[in-house]
């Protein structure tokens, strides 16, 4: 076996750490393209060869055939490549002068006693070729990113509405966050956006949540499944999806999480940062039926009685209403004008201005049609196509509002003393890339020779 015969050899690692040549990733006769493209990775030490894509089956082979163990594989980025630099190191110099030698049973007899060699980055050449594979890896994801950013040759389906989508990914990615509440993360932040899309719909085409990943018997069944568990969002601790994010090729040896967990430490250290330069936007609420705003309730209240009839405050105190019933009604409001659809006669329009014309002309914009019509639980809570949630809106007993369904609109509701806003879905990926943005920066002017 190469592993007897590299326990022969000299002892190991000789007088000096110190690595005098650049490190030289292997080629085969093929050239390059035919490493890249190669499905098969052969054994360090005999013949054997194994798909990629059963890695572990070959970690296995060198472990039982020939002792060796590799440390830490996961955070090797280009497994073939590691594996053909080692098998051509090791013919020309012995296991021993880079693995470490652990011996096995040594209180048995001589003849029980087995060694085995460990391959680990505490060797320097080790370390030096993983971080070499992964610059390597990153520098061919960020160029694929650039592709991606800006193709305009993108074409895919929506795989909640089946809608059609051509032009940039981003026109599908936004779609499904707005539309469907289906968020995968900016898209910027994403790489092989074809292969990660084609993986999700492949899930659903198997009838599997993309969250909790349990299988059920049908379509509908899944689809209600994954609206009333809010279950329209990707698992971030299924590894399956690490490699279509940009961040988990930032950092050597470090995932996503870990990073995240950085930054967090960082932001609690900067808690005593002076923010007393901090000026807030001011905020505008608008009009239930025009684009009319003002920058208080009580200004948008008297445009609303004055310019079409409707008294939201002698509404709310002749009907009795509480908190959670005028988010009701605000909600169902907005949705009926939305679709230029009067709220007490159902009558449709074709425009919003023929619809307010005739709520005014008929005195149908002044009073509520019968509360069985809005004030239902689906007019307050999560719905299945948006999110929205309160900014410092509390009820009369003090208990935080913390969402309200709102469905196709992009007018913000008027409720009591505040207002509502769009909620910003992002996934733990995007939190921790917003950290990372310099760090990229830093690696392109490296790679541009900008910095030494």
């Amino acid at each position: 076996m190469a592993a007897s015969r590299g326990a022969e050899g000299q002892p190991a690692r000789g007088d000096t750490e110190c690595i005098l040549e650049p490190l030289s990733l292997p080629e085969s006769p093929g050239g390059g393209a035919a490493v890249e493209s190669s499905p098969y990775v052969p054994c360090i030490f005999c013949k054997e060869c194994y798909l990629l894509a059963e890695q572990n089956q070959l970690l296995k082979h060198m472990i039982i055939e020939h002792k060796l163990v590799i440390a830490d594989v996961k955070l090797v980025a280009d497994f073939r490549r590691y594996i053909l630099y080692w098998k051509k190191r090791f013919a020309e110099q012995p296991i021993t002068d880079f693995c470490s030698v652990i011996r096995t049973n040594s209180e048995a007899p001589l003849e029980e006693q087995d060694n085995y060699f460990l391959l680990c980055d505490v060797l320097p050449e080790d370390r030096l070729l993983r971080e070499q594979l992964q610059q390597k890896r990153l520098r061919e994801i960020l160029e694929q990113q650039q592709r991606e950013r800006y193709d305009i040759s993108f074409h895919s389906m929506c795989m909640f509405c089946d809608q059609e989508f051509t032009g940039n990914r981003s026109v599908l990615l936004n779609h499904m966050a707005r539309e469907h509440a289906f968020n995968i993360g900016l898209p910027d932040n994403i790489v092989n956006c074809y292969e990660f899309l084609a993986v999700l719909q492949e899930k659903l085409n198997n009838l599997q949540c993309l969250y909790c990943e349990k299988v059920f018997r049908d379509k509908n069944t899944l689809k209600d499944h994954m609206r009333k568990k809010q279950h329209r969002r990707i698992n971030a601790k299924n590894k399956e999806y690490d490699k279509f994010y940009i961040i988990n090729y930032l950092e050597f040896g470090k995932s996503w999480e870990e990073v995240q967990s950085e930054d967090d430490r960082e932001l609690l250290d900067n808690l005593e940062e002076d923010w007393s330069d901090w000026e807030e936007h001011p905020v505008c609420a608008v009009c239930l039926f025009c684009e009319q705003q003002a920058d208080t309730t009580e200004k948008l209240y008297l445009h609303m009685q004055k310019s079409h009839g409707f008294d939201f405050p002698k509404i709310k105190s002749e009907h009795g209403l509480n908190f959670y019933q005028q988010v009701k009604l605000v909600n169902f409001i907005r949705r009926e004008i939305h679709h230029c659809r009067c709220y007490n006669c159902q009558e449709k329009f074709l425009s919003k201005g023929g619809l307010i014309s005739h709520m005014e002309e008929t005195k149908h914009i002044t009073f509520l049609p019968v509360s069985s019509t809005w004030d239902q639980p689906h007019c307050a809570a999560n719905g299945e196509r948006h999110t929205w949630c309160t900014q410092s809106t509390f009820p009369p007993g003090g208990t935080k509002v913390e969402s309200v369904h709102r469905s196709d609109i992009l007018n913000a509701p008027l409720v009591g003393m505040r207002f509502f806003q769009p909620l910003t879905l992002y996934t733990d990926a995007d939190r921790a890339w917003d950290g990372h943005l310099a760090r990229i920066s830093l690696l392109v002017k490296i790679r541009s020779g900008h910095i030494a």
